[in-house]
């Protein structure tokens, strides 16, 4: 074998090696699975959200999520603007007006109040001690969690989840639905398929009919599940609406500016001698 075949061979072996590695689960860890791609009413280009899927995550995070989870980046007038679940101005008061907000009375002293649009979600616990204390380790906050969590869908789809009009950005969507609904395990309510080691904290969450619907929506896991990862979605990004339509709206004015830019160049220099 001369030395050109030798060379050929060893840039075969390191491409097929780099595949192989591009294609491996980003969060392996022992038998754990990777989450599948979900198809989400919010993901591409021309993505939005589903205004009554949102209405009804919300209403599954605060019956359930909210034991533990706090949304503490998370304002209740946002619940009314446009591109959310677009509750009423007087739902959201109401809705505030039932949360205990701490504030500092006129005297100096610490107290607490009534919630307004304005305030933000409070916290579930004072700090990170009082949350040990309670379930043994720190619930993490569910503001921004569909984008603190993610996973790699390998080669070549990483490749093109960069590309304008192919990407897809859903992977924390992804990952957190493949979580809530994970809790395969007859037994044992702290095995998680796609959790590292299998081993979760949190105990299942969520269960058939837990969460009591308003029309004929199917009260099951797979359906909360779906429901309240596209609130959590929406809560870790609120203008994303508002940024596909300006992205889109940008796209279109620089491939009308170069197209402008090529025939104003070509007529410029049409009477150059080449």
């Amino acid at each position: 074998m001369n030395r050109v075949s030798k060379i050929s061979l060893s840039l075969a072996g390191l491409a097929l090696a780099s595949m192989i590695g591009f294609s491996a689960p980003a969060l392996a860890a022992g038998d754990q699975k990777k989450p599948e791609r979900q198809a989400w009413s919010f993901a591409g280009v021309f993505g939005t959200f589903d205004r009554a899927q949102l209405q009804r995550g919300f209403q599954v995070y605060r019956e359930v999520c909210q034991a533990c989870h706090s949304i503490n980046r998370l304002a209740f007038r946002n619940l009314a603007e446009k591109g959310g679940p677009e509750f009423s101005q007087g739902q959201v008061k109401a809705l505030a007006a039932e949360y205990e907000i701490p504030d500092i009375d006129d005297s100096g002293e610490p107290t607490k109040r009534p919630g307004k649009p304005s305030d933000r979600f409070p916290k579930i616990y004072a700090n990170d001690q009082a949350a040990k204390a309670a379930q043994g380790s720190v619930p993490p906050d569910l503001s921004v969690i569909t984008k603190a969590r993610s996973y790699e869908r390998g080669f070549p789809w990483f490749l093109l989840d960069a590309l304008p009009f192919f990407s897809y950005q859903e992977h924390g969507a992804d990952y957190v639905y493949a979580l809530l609904t994970g809790y395969t395990k007859k037994g044992d309510d702290k095995w998680n398929a796609y959790f590292p080691g299998q081993k979760i904290g949190m105990a299942r969450p969520l269960n058939k009919g837990q969460v009591e619907y308003a029309g004929d929506t199917p009260r099951t896991v797979e359906q909360y599940s779906r429901d309240v990862t596209a609130f959590l979605m929406w809560a870790a990004e609120p203008k994303m609406e508002d940024r596909k339509k300006t992205g889109f709206a940008v796209l279109i004015f620089l491939f009308v500016f170069a197209g402008l830019t090529y025939f104003a160049k070509k007529k410029v220099w049409s009477y150059q001698a080449h």
